[in-house]
């Protein structure tokens, strides 16, 4: 593997983890993001291949997790909502502490992949049930 491959790989697995970090907090499936990360930077540092498998397990049973229940889906709705609308505040009220779209536009990207987060671990629950009803 080149090395210039190798430096994104790790940039863009980097920026992935620590992303997913941040999203942890959140009632949302950020371990997935860690797991991308994860598998990112095992591409560039081969070395941590071997932390790659319990992270998976781990990110595959937090997706699950997330929507296991209406209230779990709600809150992870309501906390998406919160933060695009909190980032449209912070991008147009000049009053507010750190006013401005850096601060909106990172709490709008912030809900936009939490929701995309929680459709994608709906869609796999909802195909892991009926593959298991069908056998």
């Amino acid at each position: 593997m080149g090395h210039a491959k190798r430096v994104v790989l790790a940039t863009v697995g980097g920026t992935l983890l620590l992303v997913g970090i941040a999203l942890l907090v959140l009632p949302g499936p950020g371990l997935l993001l860690v797991l991308s990360g994860m598998v990112l930077l095992s591409r560039a540092v081969p070395s941590l291949a071997r932390h790659v498998e319990p992270v998976r397990a781990r990110a595959m049973k937090a997706a699950a997790d997330s929507v296991a229940s209406p209230w779990r889906i709600a809150g992870s709705v309501l906390t998406g909502l919160a933060l695009i609308g909190s980032g449209l505040a912070w991008g147009l009220l000049p009053a507010l502490p750190f006013a401005g779209w850096t601060t909106g536009a990172s709490l709008i990207v912030s809900g936009v992949i939490l929701f995309t987060l929680l459709v994608w671990s709906h869609r796999r629950v909802r195909a892991a049930a009926a593959i298991s009803t069908a056998a």
